[in-house]
């Protein structure tokens, strides 16, 4: 498996290995011992899985805060998604920024989305599946959002008028809220 340090400190972009013949591919998504190694040792409780019919479908930004952040592990098994992550760590000096990493069926990408950062994600195609591993069980008390158009974000989702919920198109900014994550101590 590759392991690449991304642009953002702690979030990790994971490439396993295809291992392919006339029948098609495998691959390990996860393998403990290996992370391990790497430094990455991690506790997935929950494994997630969600389907979006339409191309320009976004999800997010979405954050569980703690004591119950969830550290994720996220693919995309069918399409291909623009996944992005946003530090909100108060006194990082990443704070407010964000990545874009591209996933897909095809590249068999992986990104390692780290507490303290928000998680979303635009589909690029129709019938979009996405699969994350969670390091913690998901909780209602401690669910929350951001507004996927933070101006003092800025994400260039590269659409003006994606499919949204209710509940991510109703959002607050990230200035409403504040953030519960403080580097350093998720």
């Amino acid at each position: 498996m590759l392991v690449e340090t991304a642009a953002l400190a702690d979030v990790v972009i994971l490439t396993p290995r295809r291992f392919g013949d006339a029948r098609g591919w495998f691959c390990e998504t996860w393998n403990a011992a290996r992370m391990e190694e790497a430094g990455l040792n991690f506790r997935w409780v929950q494994d997630n899985h969600s389907f979006s019919a339409a191309k320009g479908t976004l999800r997010g930004l979405h954050f569980q805060s703690p004591p119950r952040a969830q550290d994720k592990l996220v693919r995309c098994s069918r399409g291909a998604i623009l996944d992005v992550v946003v530090d909100i760590r108060a006194g990082s000096p990443s704070c407010a920024q964000w990545l874009g990493v591209e996933l897909s069926a095809g590249n068999g990408r992986q990104l390692l989305v780290p507490k303290g950062f928000l998680h979303g994600f635009l589909t690029l195609t129709d019938d979009a599946e996405v699969q994350y591993k969670c390091s913690d069980l998901y909780s209602p008390e401690h669910d929350g959002a951001v507004r996927w158009d933070d101006p003092a974000i800025g994400i260039d989702w590269g659409i003006r008028a994606p499919i949204l919920s209710e509940k991510d198109a109703g959002a607050p900014l990230l200035a409403e809220i504040g953030s519960p994550f403080r580097w350093g101590q998720t």
